[in-house]
């Protein structure tokens, strides 16, 4: 049963109370302390230690699979609670199946459902609790668990691409980076070694990678705690507002990935838009949300200049079109939907298209990437082992 933190104050003598109390939700802790003559001046309701997801992360996989089983549940004719039951139970996550037991008790002690997912923030988002409100207004909570649950598929998908495209180059980079320190500090040394006994001027390749290896010899922990301390300034920096704003606007422009993550982005934003119109939540607050869920600050400050414009009778495509970051094209088709009527249809249709595009965008990348890391490697590799053989190359004109 949830506990409530409260503040009252005795009737009788006015003597200020801070305590616990338990009760199935706020109204009856109110009607509680009433009942033992104290006058309530604050309560807030605390989670219970199960309730709490701070001690493991929830896989959004998990979140699809029990998304899905709900919706069916529900759509097959169970209870809330028995669904709910029969969920946490095989539940093989064991912060999900705290987090599922915490709902359920709360939906027994007479919370909505939407109202008892709104106490686990870190799990189900604002986009999630908005769209089962809907569906709990309208009726159609299985159909909107439905869709929700489709919704996190797609996204799921889309971030399993770019995480597989991106595996390539970085797994290649690291490699890269690792064999060369690896020859600058063991095997350089050793050439530099054997060619010192030859008395004689080494090729200026030579003396440069020989002078190099000494130097990374020499301050190889210093440059390893810069490097580590440059990296953790940068992941510091790009989480702080100024950042942040920084990062997203450069990282949609960069070349060759910008284009990718800027339609990463948008793909987000008009899938989102669309599943919450679908869903029958008000435009102004399905603009709310998507703003704090399409993942980048400077789409996020258009989306909210736009909300401005909406709420003064602009539609949304007109709103749209004043930031560059919105395409023409996406601004003609939203255009189409509003005039047809049927603008949570066109916008999934976009969101399709651009799944599409970042598709064989990431094949085209990774097939073009591949040949590429290789030269890169070959070229790093080969120049430091040609520098070091240039000498032996040279051995007679350095032994006379």
């Amino acid at each position: 049963m949830p506990s409530f933190a409260y503040v009252a104050r005795d009737t009788a003598s006015g003597r200020e109370i801070r305590s616990v109390v338990e009760a199935g939700n706020e109204q009856a802790a109110v009607a509680a302390l009433l009942k033992r003559n104290l006058l309530v001046v604050s309560i807030q309701e605390k989670l219970s230690k199960k309730g709490r997801t701070a001690g493991g992360k929830v896989a959004l996989q998990d979140l699809v699979i029990f998304t899905r089983q709900l919706a069916t549940m529900i759509d097959a004719g169970l209870a809330m609670v028995q669904s709910l039951q029969a969920l946490a139970e095989q539940s093989p996550n064991k912060v999900m199946k705290d987090v599922i037991r915490d709902v359920c008790s709360r939906v027994e002690s007479g919370d909505s459902f939407s109202e008892a997912l709104q106490k686990h923030p870190k799990v189900f988002t604002k986009l999630y609790v908005a769209m089962v409100s809907a569906g709990e207004k309208g009726g159609l909570l299985a159909e909107i668990l439905a869709r929700l649950a489709t919704y996190l598929e797609n996204a799921a998908r889309l971030r399993r691409k770019v995480k597989s495209a991106m595996m390539y180059p970085t797994v290649v980079t690291v490699v890269a980076i690792l064999i060369t320190l690896f020859l600058l500090v063991k095997v350089i040394p050793v050439f530099g070694e054997i060619y010192s006994g030859f008395g004689a001027k080494l090729p200026a390749p030579t003396q440069f990678m020989i002078g190099l290896s000494e130097v990374v010899q020499s301050y190889f922990l210093l440059i390893l705690l810069v490097g580590g301390a440059s990296v953790y300034a940068w992941f510091h920096f790009i989480k702080t507002k100024k950042g942040r704003a920084f990062w997203d606007a450069y990282r949609i422009k960069m070349p060759i990935f910008g284009g990718v993550a800027h339609k990463i982005c948008l793909a987000r934003f008009t899938r989102t838009l669309a599943s919450l119109i679908r869903s029958g939540v008000p435009i102004l607050e399905v603009l709310g949300i998507v703003a704090q869920t399409v993942g980048n600050v400077v789409m996020e400050r258009a989306i909210r200049t736009a909300t401005v414009d909406i709420e003064r009778g602009e539609g949304l495509a007109a709103a749209l079109s004043k930031h560059p970051v919105f395409p023409s094209m996406i601004i003609r088709m939203i255009t189409a939907g509003e005039q047809t009527g049927k603008v949570d249809n066109m916008l999934e249709r976009i969101s399709d298209f651009l799944d599409e595009e970042i598709e064989t965008t990431l094949s085209g990348l990774t097939s073009m990437i591949e040949p590429i890391l290789i030269v890169f490697l070959g070229v790093v590799i080969g120049s430091m082992v040609i520098c070091m053989f240039l000498p032996i190359f040279k051995l007679s004109e350095i032994v006379r």
